[in-house]
This record gives structure tokens, sequence and C-alpha cells, in this order.
């Protein structure tokens, strides 16, 4: 995770300490990259806390952390899972330009329950993000995951999954959500591995290349896996 450890949103599902961000520190893509070469890592999977206070929502250090992993370790792929940047095209411009190996930008939770689980992001803002993502680099997979045990009917995830492949994102993650303390949203239900697999068919059906569904799925889950199963399916 770069650009710091305090988010300027406060999601209520999630355990980041909230509050006024740190300074960015320009040395922290090369840190990255450093430290991925000596985990020995093939597949890294970089994501943030959301940057409002910055014009470019942190897409900048994206940008260099992509290109310092690829110049340390060449044969290491990149995955971005990034911040929505209060939909600035230019903010995505600037990560696509660096062309990571598959964008990823998860729309959590079903629309309905936006105000409670994501409270200053926009469904529909997402969605545009991961469509011009995948406009400005046809070629590089898009990606995308939802939570479960939130409050969402079935019908309403089925819904959201039709969203996202009708803004032609190619990979889905269905995980279940865990509630980090008695502070953050209650969950409402704890989903049965039948319903993740009844979503992971659906997903397939409707066109996604690779599907991860179960309780413990969550974003960088089997990440390396999904990407080649999507180049394959772009390449047909």
């Amino acid at each position: 995770m770069i650009l710091g450890n305090v988010c300027t949103r406060r999601c209520g599902f999630c355990a980041v300490q909230k509050g006024a961000p740190l300074s960015v520190e320009y040395d922290e893509p090369q840190r990255v990259a450093e430290a991925c070469e000596v985990l020995g890592l093939r597949y890294a999977v970089i994501t943030s806390v959301n940057r409002d206070d910055r014009k470019d929502g942190g897409a900048e250090l994206f940008a260099m952390t992509i290109l310092a992993i690829r110049e340390r370790i060449p044969d290491c792929k990149v995955e971005v899972l990034v911040p929505d940047f209060q939909g600035s095209h230019a903010a995505m411009e600037i990560v696509m330009n660096a062309h990571p190996d598959v964008l990823n930008h998860n729309t959590e939770t079903v629309p309905r329950l936006y105000r409670q689980v994501r409270l200053g992001a926009c469904y529909e803002r997402s969605l545009d993000m991961l469509r011009y993502a995948k406009q400005l680099r046809p070629h590089i997979p898009t990606k995308s995951g939802v939570m479960l045990g939130l409050g969402e009917t079935k019908e309403e995830v089925l819904q959201v999954m039709r969203d996202l492949q009708a803004h032609h994102v190619d990979i889905l993650t269905i995980g279940q959500y865990l509630r980090p303390s008695p502070k953050h949203l209650p969950i409402m239900r704890y989903v049965p591995q039948a319903e993740f697999d009844e979503f992971k068919r659906a997903g397939l059906e409707m066109g996604f290349a690779h599907v991860e569904a179960g309780p413990l799925v969550r974003s960088s889950y089997h990440a390396d896996g999904a990407e080649e199963a999507a180049l394959r399916s772009c390449r047909h």
C-alpha cells in the first residue's frame, strides 16, 4: 500500500486509519521496488489509501511505482488497485500510460448501500473509471471486486455484475465482508459457499474472463492466474 497509511475517506468497512494524510514520499516507489526484489516477487499488487487532498489522487505515485518495479525487476508483473481519483480521467491516463499489467478498481458493494459502505464514492463514477481505463488501453485487463454480507440482495449483486460486464471489465472477485472491529459496519449474514459458486457460474456465463468467488477471496487472490486467463480471453 502506497501513499501513506492515512485515508481521506471514511468507508464503513475499512480498517485503514482516517484523517489528515501524510506528505507524499517520492522515494516510496524505489523502496517498493526494492522490497519486491528482496521478496523475489514475480507478481506485485499495488494499492493505496484515498488521497483526495491531491489533484491527481495519487496517480503520479502509482505510475512511478509501476515504472520503478519494472526497471528493477523486468520480469515482475504489476497489478494496481486504484481509488476512483474523484473521477479524474487525467489521473487515470497517468496510471494507464505506465502500462500496468492489470488495472483494478473495486466497486465494493451494490449502489443502494453506497452511503453506508463507501462514503464519498459514487457507483456510476467507479463504473466510468473502469470503462475509461479499458478505452485507453484495450489490451490491459480490467478488474473489479465486491463484498457480500452487507445487506445486498442476490439480484442487486447480479445487476452489479451485469454493469461491470457492460463496462468491459475482464476479471471479477467476490468475497465475504469481515468486520474489522465493533466500530465498523456489522455483518448482516455469512454467505454460504454454494452462493459464491452460483455467482461464479453466473459471471462466467456473462462473459467475464475469470471469476474468483468465495468467503476468503480478496482483490489479490490468485491474481496472477486471473491475469493470465484475462490475457488469453483478450487474444481470442
